[in-house]
């Protein structure tokens, strides 16, 4: 079967790592694994080292259209990013989070396909959005489905090990990047929307720490099949 993939979006091919190439970094030799759907790579404008993304191969909008075989996977994934914080940075504890768009670029997603961003050591963001006035419920995958499946947008959040999901129709655009900037208390950059520190020094330099961190980390795990994504 044919997967989906949508020819003008950045997530998908023929348009994968072009803004790699543009702020010359490393596009499919970043990836750090790949498989059942799904791959690993750091962040383009990374918030902290160990910045990373866990993208979906197929086009799908986001995990609310997940099925229950590609979300089950996808926590595997999760729980295998926490054991590579574990072996670089000595914590495997980890904030999740996501834009869910209901409608295009709702829910403040700048890019309409599924991926979730990983960040190690970060609490702080669930506080963040409830002082916004956006309280969460269980982040479960029915929770997603059926707010997704409404056509409603939610912000996915997960720290401490527990996720939950919050009200995302109306979220100023990468509402969650700045909620991650505040949890982190200074150690993020000052420009918390990806474009402002993209391709820059400190942010490509970022980039390289968490590629170098990963690879050494991951040498010391069972790989994760190889897929191609030129």
């Amino acid at each position: 079967m044919t997967e989906r993939s949508e020819p003008d979006c950045v997530l998908c091919p023929p348009l994968r790592f072009r803004l790699n190439a543009m702020a010359d970094l490393p596009g499919a030799s970043a990836v750090l694994a790949a498989g059942g759907g799904l791959f690993l790579m750091p962040d383009l404008a990374p918030l902290a080292d160990g910045h990373l993304l866990l993208v979906s191969e197929e086009h799908l909008t986001c995990a609310g259209e997940f099925d229950a075989a590609l979300w089950t996977r996808a926590r595997r994934w999760r729980d295998r990013v926490a054991r590579l914080y574990e072996t670089a940075y000595g914590s495997p504890d980890l904030a999740l989070f996501e834009h869910g768009p209901g409608s295009p670029q709702g829910g403040g997603a700048c890019i309409d396909h599924a991926h979730w961003h990983l960040l190690p050591s970060v609490t702080g963001m669930r506080a963040v959005l409830e002082a916004f006035g956006r309280p969460g419920e269980e982040g479960s995958h029915g929770a997603l489905r059926a707010r997704f499946r409404a056509g409603r947008s939610y912000l996915l959040v997960e720290e401490d090990g527990i996720a939950t999901v919050h009200p995302g129709d109306g979220a100023p655009s990468q509402f969650l990047r700045r909620a991650a900037a505040l949890a982190l208390d200074g150690r993020a950059p000052a420009a918390w929307r990806w474009q402002e520190s993209f391709g820059l020094p400190d942010s490509r330099a970022r980039f390289a720490r968490t590629l170098a961190a990963m690879r050494r980390a991951a040498g010391g795990q069972e790989p994760e099949r190889a897929d191609s994504h030129q």
